[in-house]
């Protein structure tokens, strides 16, 4: 398999431009918030290892609640973020990037303040690229090339098995017998899936042993503090203020015009954490954890109970000052929220209940999300307009991929039983 890999590229817009980065980046869209694969600047399209890409500028509208924790942030910058979602090192789409698109991202990156425009573009790219403190990738390893290949593969095995073949060909194995043959001499053909990097690997694994041997030498210090936490954190919990009106409707409608394209939506949040060590730390510590599962536990299809999301990440900003949320999900936002709030609430107040506002918790994982009206207007208000979103297979939900790869399996296989050659064919 491939592993996958995101950047998150962040800069500075200069002051007076967001009004005029804006507006050239709304040309890129063949509809509000959804990316022209073709468009001029960046032909996102061209770029098969791509899965998934953004552009949004970072303008904190909830600012202003700093005021009820009793600080400010008035310098506070409004950033130009650029984000993928991609096959093999993110570093090697960077350099894709700027070999095949540079006119158009020399111009979008131009309304940044220390833009250069001799400067190496690649290098600019990875010199403003901020890690992130999670990323998730709903499959861990399935390509761009393998998903359309599959998608292709069912809609000519569906296409095949919706004429004369299936009336005319007796038992189920018989029918994929010959359903796997037609393919064969017709097409379309799979390629094979590519070996893991070694590399990789190791990395992979000496990060899981590192990861142990740090959860081992943190426990006893855990047994100790257990008690003067969570004391410390019901007394932050009980005076931090929630902060949940209803979300502006102009800031609604501006949201909701660029949702409801696809099967599938993108979010993009960005919020301020609340002040203080204890609370940073609590907040560092718990995605430091949902890293871990990220890595080795939810690696396919599912987060948590959740298997609409296809990436998400966290990305801390401004000096962890501020916290991005970006995310690649399908069916609505409300059906997204629901799906969250009936299966994880706990997952949400354990990350987002240390940003200023949320509705209160108790012990970090009680209550918060459970309010739900509460947590849907703190999400809204903290949302952004993505001014640019590409998906490189448009009509998909992760439901479909998942199934689209158990068709191949069952396509490649040697043989298989009555039973099971009846289950394949009715997942066609």
């Amino acid at each position: 398999m491939v592993p996958q890999d995101s950047f998150t590229i962040a800069a500075k817009v200069r002051p007076g431009q967001v009004g005029p980065l804006r507006d050239l980046l709304a040309g890129m869209t063949a509809r509000p918030g959804t990316a022209n694969p073709d468009n001029p600047l960046i032909p996102f399209g061209r770029f098969p290892r791509l899965h998934f890409a953004r552009i949004a500028v970072l303008d904190d509208t909830c600012l202003g609640d700093l005021a009820a924790y009793g600080t400010s942030f008035p310098d506070a910058p409004i950033w130009l973020a650029f984000l993928g979602d991609c096959d093999g090192r993110a570093w090697d789409t960077i350099q894709a990037l700027a070999r095949e698109a540079a006119a158009g991202l020399r111009a979008i990156f131009a309304h940044c303040a220390d833009f250069d425009p001799s400067a190496d573009l690649a290098r600019w790219m990875q010199a403003h690229a901020i890690s992130p403190s999670v990323a998730y990738v709903n499959w861990v390893g399935r390509t761009v090339t393998e998903i359309r290949q599959e998608a292709e593969l069912h809609a000519a095995l569906r296409e095949r098995l919706s004429g004369p073949m299936a009336q005319t060909v007796g038992s189920a194995v018989a029918l994929r017998d010959r359903l796997i043959g037609v393919i064969g001499k017709h097409g379309p053909a799979l390629a094979p899936i590519p070996p893991t990097p070694p590399l990789w690997l190791v990395a992979h694994v000496l990060y899981l042993i590192l990861a142990a041997l740090a959860l081992l030498a943190f426990l006893p210090i855990a047994i100790v503090g257990a008690v003067p936490y969570l004391l410390y954190l019901r007394h932050r919990e009980a005076i931090d203020p929630p902060i949940t009106p209803r979300p502006e409707p102009a800031h609604v409608a501006t949201l909701a015009a660029r949702e409801d394209y696809d099967i599938s939506n993108q979010f993009t949040a960005f919020g301020s954490v609340k002040p203080g060590t204890f609370r940073l730390w609590t907040l560092i510590f718990v995605l430091w954890l949902v890293n871990l599962s990220t890595r080795f536990v939810y690696t396919r299809g599912l987060l948590a109970r959740v298997g609409t999301i296809h990436f998400a990440r966290w990305v801390f900003m401004d000096n962890h000052r501020r916290l991005l949320f970006a995310s690649n999900y399908d069916g609505s936002l409300d059906s997204y929220m629901d799906d969250f709030i009936n299966k994880v609430a706990f997952g949400l107040n354990l990350v987002f209940s240390n940003g200023i506002g949320y509705p209160r918790t108790r012990f970090l994982v009680l209550d918060g999300a459970a309010d739900e009206q509460a947590f849907k207007n703190y999400i809204r208000r903290h949302q952004l307009a993505t001014e640019v979103w590409y998906k490189a297979y448009p009509g998909l939900s992760s439901a479909d991929l998942a199934r689209n790869r158990r068709i191949r399996e069952g396509f490649e296989r040697k043989t298989m039983t009555e039973t099971e050659a009846r289950a394949w064919l009715a997942l066609i």
